[in-house]
């Protein structure tokens, strides 16, 4: 009987068992074996050196006897016996591993290329199916990354490839994810990293956010000019209505005027003298120039 893990239709996992009928051992096999058995026993102890494996706690070991999967599935952690000449096992490293795609030139939706690259991290769930059902897990694993990535990448737009990589990363993670489902691989994480756009792109972005930034002033400046002049007529307007606040107004001019080093000489003229000249109407032809 073997026991293992199947993915179902809604992304989620489920128990099986298979039931294996026994194989029959062959005359051929039953007597290499014995041969095997009998060269131990007359080498003992040297023998032993050869015959006890460990595999650590992140290890596992999947043995096959003359090219047949052992029972009992793989093995470890810990320490196993292999029969000399007879066993031959594989290593399987359980702890998460992570290359980086290289950079993928692909054409976008709205015809722009692009060239983007990635980072992946994967880890074997499986040992069995990572050996006995791909040739080499790790080198099939970044050959599927770089093809997802530019399949991805088809399909989206330069806006949302610059602004949406965490969509980008997670639609490519359960791509990768359902691909290697078959050969025992869990990919946990992908990151996208860069995004390079072509010069003559780039001067076009760059122009436009220039352009935008600086209409942007124009407005914020136009806007300061207007409340400017709006504060102004109302000061005006407070100055008008009270002579006491234009007298205060003017006497702060003359302080200001003389606190400045230079060689002008201020005389204070009362501002009783003027309001006569100030109070008075254009038409009466009364006015005099100073």
């Amino acid at each position: 009987m073997y026991a293992g893990l199947k993915r179902t239709e809604s992304g989620g996992y489920e128990c099986f068992f298979e039931y294996q009928k026994p194989t029959i051992m062959s005359c051929v096999e039953f007597v290499a074996t014995l041969g095997s058995i009998i060269i131990l026993i007359i080498t003992m102890p040297f023998s032993l050196f050869w015959c006890f494996k460990v595999v650590q706690e992140y290890e596992r070991a999947v043995i096959f006897r003359l090219g047949r999967l052992r029972t009992g599935g793989a093995r470890g952690p810990g320490i196993f016996f292999v029969l000399p000449c007879m066993d031959s096992y594989c290593k399987v490293d359980l702890r998460t591993i992570s290359f980086d795609v290289p950079p993928q030139e692909a054409l976008t939706k709205d015809s722009v290329t692009v060239t983007v690259d990635a980072v992946v991290y994967y880890r074997i769930q499986d040992p069995l199916n990572a050996v006995v059902k791909v040739t080499n897990y790790s080198n099939s694993t970044r050959l599927l990354a770089m093809t997802t990535l530019r399949n991805i990448l088809g399909t989206r737009n330069l806006a949302e490839i610059l602004s949406d990589r965490e969509a980008i990363s997670h639609a490519m993670q359960t791509s990768l994810d359902i691909a290697t489902d078959p050969w025992g691989v869990k990919v946990e994480r992908v990151e996208i990293k860069d995004v390079s756009l072509p010069q003559q792109l780039q001067r076009a972005m760059a122009a436009e956010a220039e352009a935008s930034r600086e209409a942007r002033a124009k407005v914020i400046a136009a806007e300061g000019e207007m409340k400017a002049s709006r504060a102004l007529k109302d000061a005006s307007d407070v100055l008008t209505e009270s002579p006491a606040a234009l007298q205060l107004r003017y006497l702060q001019t003359l302080t200001n005027i003389s606190a400045e080093k230079n060689s002008t000489i201020v005389f204070p003229l009362p501002i009783d003298l003027i309001s006569h000249w100030i109070s008075s109407n254009p038409r009466d032809g009364n006015n005099s120039r100073f």
